[in-house]
């Protein structure tokens, strides 16, 4: 069973939306690859984009590797960690 990558971003989007202090830029599921941009509500500079490997990992543009679809919202707690934002 292949993976859809577009499913596992949209729901890595919803869940980190859930978190207070984030905010979704972007969900760019067309592009190649597909990510989703999320940044600190209250700060410019704290933003990251997160794409969806093969594999069904959530990885960070540095590589960072926040978790796997089988536990979406621990992978956007981690994005949202290290963005300094409040649990949801």
């Amino acid at each position: 069973m292949m993976l859809d990558t577009a499913h596992s971003l949209e729901r890595f989007a919803w869940c980190a939306g859930r978190h207070a202090d984030l905010s979704v830029q972007n969900v760019a599921l067309a592009s190649e690859p597909a990510y989703v941009s999320v940044r600190n509500r209250f700060s410019a500079t704290l933003a990251e984009s997160v794409t969806c490997s093969e594999d069904g990992s959530f990885v960070t543009s540095w590589g960072y590797r926040l978790g796997t679809v089988d536990d979406v919202e621990g992978a956007a707690a981690r994005l949202a960690f290290l963005l300094a934002a409040l649990p949801a």
